[in-house]
């Protein structure tokens, strides 16, 4: 009997041991150990990605500090044999230090997630690439290597929509005597532009390229620039060729028929006119049917034509340049870049190759520090300061602008050295100083209204080159206004004739948005974006720790509108900008004013004609004949209502036509209006 059980449990021994299947092998046997990437803005390093790859699991460390402030993130990926994410669990601080706590899962079929929208699942029938809200960077190479064994190197991913993998260009980078040979990579599908990265031939992560700023395998940080070139051409690329596609030259006069026009002496609208263009300009303003020979004729169906609108708060880039032209903003005020970078597109949208608003440009100085903003020209005493008002001067800047690391105590030379020139300028107050030191100093117009605004709650020693400068806000609910301290400010702004950009749209954001609700200012549009898009809308800004600092924040945000009603009604000039990069933001930010006693009359008229008087365009601003033919059409009256400026079906940008429900497409954004009827009548 014994001799029996011996031989049956052998024999299920052998049995088992051979149907037991071989161990799977990770999708990451090739890529176990330690990475290291540097972030790179403006040639400096500002912080780093590090990883660490065990097993299966994947351990991230991503942080980067610019300008004082950037994400912290702590990320563990957990992947199948087959490379998908089974766990993803980020936490950590997001640039604006919003908490972090995102969770995805795969169990089986049943796909799960939490992000700062809520939580959410699905069931699947395989796995699919989960496309996170907060977490690093290297979530692309992880993505690629899935993409590259796809169909068409498409594929749909979670929570929605698909992305897309392209092959842009094979180089060699060498440092020493390492070389490495890379192709480069575009991602696309989830937002409205796609993104860069470079892969080694191992299928490893090279480095994520934009142009603006780098993330590069350490040991490479010298070839910054040369990545970020290649970011800025496949940008430019990208651009160059919807410009080819959508912009509509037509090589004949353009007439715009049947529309009332804003007319910003009267506030009001004409009757029923034509607007006749030749080349870049507006040849005259007619009859409704008016018709001549040989004209391109756009129906404008009794819509409204209205001037083109300054963004007074840009920092231009060609990925907003097309959607600021079709947003009916044709003039940007730049507010600080890339020198380099900014002559090159001013150029490019010039000479007709990029599409893109006009734009003065302002040199940015910032003062060197470890929160220094790396950009434009970083200096470390006044003389410095002075060299690079006439370094600015000479390559024919309108301006300059001041920032949070210049010393406040130079802020006299630099004002008497651009004012020499006739040169405007603006500004951040300077760490550790005042506004009002600023508008004694001579600003002509101060930036942000937080910057003027923090005088009243901080105390001495208060360093605002952190993120200080925006948490701090939760105190001004106890501001009065009607102290000697704050109207001794708005004394100063009288006395010197000094303007604010206050960005009322960002404060809006930063102070009023709460993860899981849809921000206030995109509810118009939110539905018409693609999905990364829309789940960016449902992400708070801020920290908001406590109920008491709910309360606090949106208490500052009305203390913000109750002092710019103030300004307004005591005379001093307010001055329409966003720092959100215009197009969508900027139509809010002009809602936003009526809060401060604005008609819609007065705001489409602020936002036109007062701009370009402003800035001394006299050629922009309004619709006559001899004027430069930048204006928007609108199906609707937007004197009556200033959201219809949201609903643009035509816009000419110096004669060349625009029509955005023909482009809005190509950013995966759904159309507001249909195009209008064009006949192209040959006599």
């Amino acid at each position: 009997m014994k001799i029996r059980i011996l031989l049956i449990s052998f024999l299920l021994i052998v049995t088992y041991s051979c149907k037991k299947e071989t161990p799977a092998v990770s999708s990451l046997v090739n890529y176990q150990g330690d990475e290291s990437f540097s972030v790179i803005f403006g040639s400096t390093i500002v912080g780093h990605l590090k990883t660490h790859t065990a097993g299966d699991t994947i351990e991230i460390d991503y942080d980067y500090k610019n300008n004082g402030r950037g994400p912290t993130m702590i990320e563990t990926i957990v992947l199948n044999t087959s490379g998908y994410p089974v766990q993803w669990d980020i936490t950590g601080n997001t640039t604006f230090g919003n908490a972090v706590d995102e969770h995805f899962t795969l169990n089986g079929t049943l796909a799960s997630w939490i992000d700062a929208t809520g939580s959410d699942s699905t069931l699947v029938d395989q796995p699919k690439m989960y496309v996170n809200q907060s977490g690093s960077p290297y979530a692309a190479i992880l993505t690629a290597r899935l993409l590259l064994k796809s169909k068409d190197q498409t594929a749909s991913v979670l929570p929605g929509g698909s992305l897309k993998l392209t092959e842009m260009e094979t180089l060699n980078v060498a440092v020493d005597s390492s070389s490495v040979a890379l192709t480069t990579y575009a991602l696309s599908g989830a937002d409205m532009n796609p993104s860069y990265f470079i892969m080694d031939d191992e299928q490893r992560l090279f480095a994520v390229i934009s142009p603006r700023f780098v993330i590069v395998r350490e040991g490479f940080e010298s070839k910054e620039k040369e990545l970020r070139a290649y970011a800025e051409k496949y940008s430019a690329e990208r651009f160059e060729s919807l410009q080819k596609e959508y912009a509509h030259d037509y090589g004949k006069k353009v007439r715009v028929s049947n529309v009332n026009i804003f007319d910003p002496n009267t506030l009001s609208l004409t009757g029923p006119s034509s607007v006749l263009v030749e080349g870049d300009r507006i040849v005259s303003v007619d009859a409704a049917d008016a018709a001549g020979d040989d004209e391109v004729v756009i129906d404008g169906a009794g819509g409204t034509l209205v001037a083109g609108m300054y963004e007074m708060h840009a920092h231009t880039g060609d990925e907003g340049g097309l959607l600021n032209v079709l947003a009916g903003v044709t003039s940007f005020r730049d507010m600080g870049n890339d020198n380099t970078v900014l002559k090159d597109l001013v150029d490019k949208i010039n000479s007709g190759v990029l599409a893109g608003p006009r734009i003065h440009a302002l040199g940015f100085i910032e003062g060197k520090s470890d929160y220094s903003a790396n950009n434009g020209i970083v200096v470390s005493s006044e003389a410095e300061a002075l060299a690079a008002v006439d370094s600015y001067h000479d390559k024919g800047y309108y301006g300059v602008k001041l920032y949070n690391s210049m010393n406040g105590d130079w802020a006299p030379a630099i004002v008497k050295k651009a004012h020499g020139y006739g040169m405007f300028v603006c500004g951040h107050v300077p760490a550790f100083a005042t506004g009002n030191d600023m508008l004694r100093a001579g600003f002509d117009e101060m930036t942000h209204i937080n910057q003027t605004m923090l005088q009243w709650v901080l105390q001495p020693g208060e360093d605002t080159r952190t993120l200080l400068r925006l948490t701090a806000l939760k105190r001004l609910p106890g501001v009065d206004l009607n102290s000697p301290e704050v109207q001794e400010t708005m004394d100063l702004f009288v006395q010197n004739k000094v303007a604010i950009d206050p960005t009322l749209a960002i404060h809006e954001v930063l102070m009023k948005s709460r993860n899981g609700e849809v921000w206030e200012g995109t509810k118009d549009f939110v539905d018409h974006m693609p999905p990364n898009a829309q789940r960016d809308y449902k992400v708070a800004l801020a920290q908001i720790e406590t109920p008491e600092d709910d309360v606090a924040y949106r208490e500052a945000y009305e203390k913000i509108v109750e002092t710019l009603k103030m300004m307004k009604e005591k005379g001093i000039f307010l001055v329409p900008g966003t720092d959100l990069g215009g197009s969508f933001f900027y139509h809010r930010e002009l809602e936003l004013y009526q809060q401060l006693g604005y008609t819609p009359a007065e705001l489409v008229k602020l936002a036109t004609y007062d701009m370009a008087q402003y800035l001394g365009d006299d050629d922009l601003g309004s619709i006559a004949p001899g004027k430069l033919a930048d204006f928007f059409l609108v199906p609707g009256n937007p004197v009556e209502d200033i959201k219809a400026i949201k609903t643009i079906s035509m816009v000419s940008r110096g004669g060349t036509i625009y029509y955005p429900s023909e482009v809005y497409p190509a950013f995966g954004i759904e159309p507001f209006t249909k195009m209008p009827e064009v006949k192209d009548s040959e006599k």
